[in-house]
C-alpha cells in the first residue's frame, strides 16, 4: 500500500511537471518565438524559429517519452490493488502519450530536419507549392496532432493515477 502511494505521488508530480511543460511549450513559448522573429523582420525568421523550437519540442517528446516509459514499467508492480478498469485504463493513456512522443520526435521531427537539409535553402524561400515544403507542412501539422494527442493521453494518465480505487470499492476521484 506504501509502495501505491509512493508510485501514485511520483506519477501525478511526474505527469503535472511534463504536462505543464507540454501545455506552455505549445501555448505560450512556440507560437512566441515564431511571433518575435517574424516582427524583428528578418529574412529567415520562419528557419529560425524553427531551429529554436526543434531543439526544445525535442526536449519535450524526450520528456513525453521517458516519463510515460518509466511510469508505465512502474504502474504495472504498483498498482495490483486497483479496480481493473482504473489499472488497464492508466498504462494505455501512458503507453499512447510514449508512443506519440516517441514518433513524433523519432519519425516525424527527423524527417522534418531532413526536409528541411534537402531544401538547401531557408525554409522560407522556397516556394510554397514546392513539394518538399508541402511535405514540410503536412508533418508539421501531424507534429502539433501528436504533440496533442500526448497532452490528453497524460490529462488522461493523471487522472486515472488520481483515482482512489481498490477492487470490490467504488471509485473517488
Amino acid at each position: 500500500m506504501r509502495g501505491q502511494k509512493i508510485f501514485k505521488t511520483l506519477a501525478q508530480l511526474l505527469l503535472g511537471v511534463w504536462l505543464g511543460a507540454a501545455i506552455f511549450f505549445s501555448a505560450a513559448v512556440a507560437p512566441n518565438v515564431f511571433a518575435v522573429l517574424r516582427g524583428a523582420g528578418l529574412a529567415d525568421a520562419n528557419s529560425l524559429a524553427g531551429s529554436i523550437i526543434t531543439r526544445l519540442l525535442a526536449i519535450i517528446n524526450h520528456g513525453g517519452f521517458e516519463i510515460s516509459i518509466f511510469l508505465l514499467v512502474m504502474s504495472y508492480f504498483t498498482t495490483f490493488g486497483q479496480a481493473k478498469w482504473i489499472r488497464i485504463g492508466g498504462m494505455i493513456s501512458l503507453a499512447i502519450m510514449g508512443i506519440m512522443t516517441g514518433i513524433g520526435h523519432w519519425v516525424i521531427a527527423a524527417r522534418m530536419a531532413a526536409l528541411r537539409a534537402s531544401m538547401q535553402l531557408p525554409i522560407d524561400q522556397i516556394a510554397a507549392d514546392d513539394p518538399r515544403r508541402t511535405a514540410f507542412n503536412s508533418l508539421h501539422r501531424y507534429s502539433v496532432l501528436f504533440l496533442a494527442v500526448a497532452i490528453c493521453s497524460a490529462v488522461a494518465g493523471f487522472i486515472l493515477t488520481s483515482a482512489r480505487s481498490t477492487r470490490g470499492n467504488k471509485t473517488s476521484l
